[in-house]
């Protein structure tokens, strides 16, 4: 049994979405979407290795291209709107307390990167800063719409938390888990309520057509990310 981790040098967060179960009795299909901290210091030739074809940046950020890979650029922290943001101040950003508002706020940001993944040559790598928030809402939107439960969901999430360990560790901060979940525990919740709320609040099939991703993409977005048949629980 293959382990979802990813071990690429200079990634700490990466893993294939893979693996997953879905309601149907299905899996949801290795290779076809990675999510990851920023893969900046990663050899191409091992994201290709892998299968990757399309890069999918969420921080917007425009770096050079590299040869034999697709990047597309999508900044979803659109910080100028203060009105939202501000709400999220003292590291709440940094949380999936934001995740329902900003998904009832910005559903034309969300078509746009999963219209792009559905539409994308070759397994698809999903990226911010940390691959936590901005990769773990796509990922959530992602792993709803194929029917993944939503406990599955945000035990996907949760992995981030001690992958980041050494992450934060070499960058000389403090570990970042238990800050946030201090936080969290201020406002009276928990990041599993948060993404289980999350999954709960929308129906992701009629939330991504309403937001204007067309029928032609909804399938191949299904068929990239699913595969038919039952399999043995995938392997943390």
């Amino acid at each position: 049994m293959r382990t979802r981790h990813l071990d690429w040098p200079g990634c700490y967060n990466a893993r294939d979405l893979g693996g997953l179960p879905t309601a149907d009795g299905g899996r949801t299909r290795r290779g076809a979407v990675v999510r990851s901290d920023a893969p900046d210091e990663v050899p191409t030739e091992v994201v290709r290795d892998y299968g990757i074809r399309t890069v999918v940046d969420l921080r917007g950020d425009e770096l050079p291209p590299r040869e034999g890979l697709t990047t597309l650029q999508f900044r979803l922290d659109r910080t100028e709107d203060t009105e939202f943001w501000d709400q999220y101040t003292n590291g709440l950003h940094a949380t999936p307390v934001y995740y329902v508002p900003y998904l009832r706020r910005y559903p034309h940001l969300v078509a746009e990167v999963v219209t792009a993944i559905a539409r994308a040559e070759g397994g698809v790598l999903v990226h911010c800063g940390s691959g936590r928030d901005r990769a773990g809402l796509i990922s959530l939107v992602l792993l709803a719409f194929v029917g993944v439960p939503a406990e599955e969901i945000a035990e996907d999430h949760a992995l981030s938390t001690d992958r980041l360990r050494p992450a934060w560790a070499a960058l000389g901060y403090a570990d970042q888990g238990p800050l946030i979940e201090k936080l969290l525990t201020a406002q009276g919740t928990t990041a599993r309520k948060e993404l289980l709320q999350t999954v709960s609040s929308f129906r992701f099939d009629e939330y991504l057509r309403e937001a204007g991703v067309g029928e032609q993409d909804l399938r191949a977005l299904r068929e990239r990310l699913t595969q038919p048949g039952a399999a043995p629980r995938s392997p943390r």
